[in-house]
């Protein structure tokens, strides 16, 4: 490991010490009440999509605050919408500080809960309703934070921009057409990445991930075509057996793993909280050596898979047009989730070379992503989440991570713009339902995340 990263490591994974949180009862009170009503809308794409509506309540909240009307702009697209509110900064030279959100969550249906998904409902500490931890209860703490600062009387020398996408979990056009909006900015800070784990037993924070890095989504579509004929003719051309010899190959190979700091350092600090023994030795050999075959080995046999390097699956299968023909058609699905700093059209030949079979024709039929490299272990920012961390949850220990699934973060990496989920909420891992029934979350985030953003707000837009 080079000494520059090493450094940075050191400045990223130390907590200081720190007093217990500040209370804020005022605001405490608004997050709740704000996530809940933010909940009981429904924002899902399709008919009777409600995004544009809790914006709106968004905006009003703002506006109570402060903020001016030409401030917080809601343009509508298709049938959702999206929000950018700026807090302008003393110094209009420097570039501004981001705050990435998205106000749409994915479908649920009543029939399938055991409470209606929106109807906000607090048991037990937690918060039920879709959108619970995926993504309402973040925007709506991050809302009352913002506001707290500017009842208080800060005043950023760097403007501060809130910006929530409208169709994050599905087209991401408004995340993308954010992205190029807001290009010129100095970093972002994704509220719906990141995040920490709660003890099962006794509801403590163990530790806290930051995103700095996603993977690309990508898919390639496998196609095998012949003029077909009677099945009582067999030819040595069949289209389906060509197909799956071409997937029997590109399932059995592996694509050869790739390291960058962020997951170096992930797998070398997650390792410590590794339960099984010989998975976490395997963390460790390969952060120290990415071509350790006995680790990688290892490492593909569990969910760390995905941090290894690039991964490729199939995912649909369809053949044939009628049981007494030969088939004159067949086609499969790939889906890549490509390593950061490989370019898509380059995944899509090696899998083709891997393939060998000519008559396989391979197209990128991709929506919705964009390829973008990892955003740099910046000093200031690792400085930032550290004391921010420590005001918000003293003695936590703080591990970088990449995601091995999609964010708004990969719109703003692809235009050079830094960007980081560093989201300060904290969740048991039985308590993880995000896009799945009884979505929920602990209220016990409101105080510390509060504290959490009234560090790192003022820290990184001074």
């Amino acid at each position: 490991m080079k000494k520059s990263v090493a450094v940075l490591l050191a400045l990223a994974l130390s907590v200081p010490a720190a007093a217990k949180p500040a209370s804020h009862p005022a605001a405490e009170a608004q997050t709740l009440e704000l996530a809940k009503e933010l909940i009981a809308i429904r924002s899902v794409r399709g008919p009777g999509n409600r995004t544009g509506d809790a914006l709106q309540v968004v905006k009003r909240n703002l506006l109570a605050a402060g903020w001016t009307d030409a401030q917080v702009e809601i343009t509508p697209l298709d049938d959702t919408a999206y929000l950018i509110a700026t807090w302008p900064g003393s110094d209009a030279r420097l570039k501004p500080l981001v705050i990435s959100g998205h106000m749409d969550v994915v479908e649920a249906k009543p029939a399938d809960w055991q409470r209606d998904p929106f109807t906000p409902v607090v048991e037990n500490g937690l918060l039920y309703g879709r959108g619970a931890s995926d993504m309402k209860y973040s925007a709506a703490l991050t809302v009352a934070s913002l506001i707290v600062l500017r009842r208080q009387g800060f005043r950023p020398k760097r403007s501060i921009i809130l910006e929530f996408s409208g169709d994050e979990e599905t087209t991401m056009k408004t995340s993308a057409i954010i992205a190029e909006r807001l290009k010129g900015a100095e970093l972002v800070i994704n509220i719906d990445g990141g995040g920490g784990t709660l003890d099962e037993t006794s509801g403590k924070p163990t530790f806290w991930t930051w995103d700095g890095a996603e993977k690309t989504y990508a898919d390639f579509r496998l196609e095998v075509t012949n003029p077909g004929g009677h099945s009582s003719w067999p030819r040595d051309e069949n289209a389906i057996v060509q197909l799956a010899t071409a997937l029997t190959r590109i399932g059995a190979y592996r694509f050869k793993p790739q390291q960058n700091p962020i997951t170096t350092a992930y797998f070398a600090k997650a390792a410590a909280f590794e339960p099984d023994a010989r998975v976490a030795a395997a963390m460790r050999g390969f952060a120290a050596d990415a071509n350790d075959t006995a680790a990688l080995a290892v490492l593909r046999g569990t969910s760390y898979v995905g941090k290894t390097g690039t991964t490729c699956v199939t995912t649909l299968v369809s053949g044939g047009h009628a049981e007494n023909a030969l088939p004159q058609r067949a086609t499969a699905n790939i889906n890549c989730r490509i390593f950061p700093g490989n370019a898509p059209a380059a995944v899509m030949a090696e899998l083709a070379r891997v393939a060998d079979v000519p008559q396989v024709k391979f197209s990128d039929v991709t929506e919705g992503s964009v390829p973008n490299d990892a955003s740099p272990m910046r000093a200031d920012f690792t400085a930032a989440v550290a004391k921010a961390m420590a005001a918000a949850f003293p003695g936590v220990p703080i591990i970088p991570t990449q995601s091995s699934g999609a964010s708004d973060s990969m719109w703003f990496r692809s235009k050079g713009v830094p960007s980081y989920g560093a989201s300060p909420l904290f969740n048991k891992d039985t308590d993880e339902f995000s896009h799945g029934l009884n979505e929920r979350i602990a209220l016990s985030n409101t105080a510390p995340g509060i504290t959490y953003f009234l560090s790192l707000i003022p820290t990184l837009s001074k």
